[in-house]
């Protein structure tokens, strides 16, 4: 009879899931059942592992403790400081979790926007004629607003303000840029990449996209966005990644989104089938 290993599925708190828990659920479940056969697998919650801690994880039937001879596999969609600490102890212990703890929680969107700038990618520019975007950011965006527009300096100096009335410092501040808002998803040591316009149709977290309007499938390198999108996973260490860029209108474009772990709802089965080959 052939062995199997161990695996827990870690879903998403809902408050970092907004408007999008059964999409996320959906991708797990997608990785799951290309792993059944090889993995006996345990399903929890983010938010449980918040209330309950390293016991729950212990509690698992069978599951291959630490310094066994099998290591424990998991893969997580967690983005709490607590739920990514307690993996940062199970990876110290020898689990191998998918995306790996210590780059999710230092990813933040201002560590990435700065990350960007410092190593010459194509990202949004810090100034502009027409708008701004004023977001949180310490952690990925939990309600609309997180994510605000401004239409000029004054009403980007008023958004800035009521972030700080709510208790958020690090804010990052860029310009609109106007073209085609394309949504990017990969995989990182797997050849998997795909690329989808939202305002084609597709799902909208928030309805931001459509302030960039109609998308005009403007004609872009999809090649170099792809090793411009495997560079920052690259350097942020995330294996399982998604975000936005703008394609300008004479080709270029900006990268204005990089994050941990999309919904992938546009291509779950290949993105499923990419993430299972990296766990295997």
């Amino acid at each position: 009879m052939k062995v199997k290993y161990e695996l827990i599925s870690i879903y998403r708190a809902e408050r970092y899931s907004p408007n999008s828990v059964e999409r996320d659920k959906a991708i797990m479940d997608a990785v799951c059942e290309k792993l059944s056969t090889r993995y006996n697998i345990y399903k929890t919650r983010e938010e449980d592992i918040e209330t309950e801690g390293m016991p729950l994880m212990q509690r698992l039937p069978d599951a291959h403790l630490p310094h066994s001879s099998a290591p424990l596999l998991v893969l997580s969609m967690a983005r709490s400081r607590k739920a990514l600490d307690i993996l940062t102890q199970m990876e110290g212990e020898g689990a191998r979790v998918i995306n790996r703890p210590q780059p999710v929680l230092n990813a933040t969107r201002s560590v990435i926007d700065r990350m960007m700038r410092e190593n010459d990618f194509p990202c949004a520019p810090l100034h502009g004629d027409h708008g701004w975007w004023i977001k949180r950011g310490d952690e990925a965006a939990q309600e609309k607003g997180d994510v605000r527009f401004a239409a000029n300096e004054k009403e980007r100096d008023i958004i800035t303000e009521e972030f700080r009335k709510r208790g958020i410092t690090d804010i990052v501040t860029t310009a609109h840029v106007d073209g085609d808002l394309v949504k990017f998803y990969g995989v990182a040591g797997t050849a998997f990449f795909h690329t989808t316009y939202p305002t084609d149709g597709g799902f909208s977290k928030f309805g931001d996209e459509r302030r960039n309007g109609t998308s005009r499938h403007t004609s872009f390198d999809i090649a170099a966005l792809h090793n411009d999108a495997s560079r920052l996973a690259q350097l942020t260490g995330i294996e399982v990644y998604g975000g936005d860029c703008i394609v300008r209108s004479d080709g270029s474009y900006a990268i204005i989104d990089f994050n941990d772990w999309p919904s992938f709802s546009v291509c779950r089965h290949d993105a499923a089938e990419a993430i299972a080959t990296i766990a295997e």
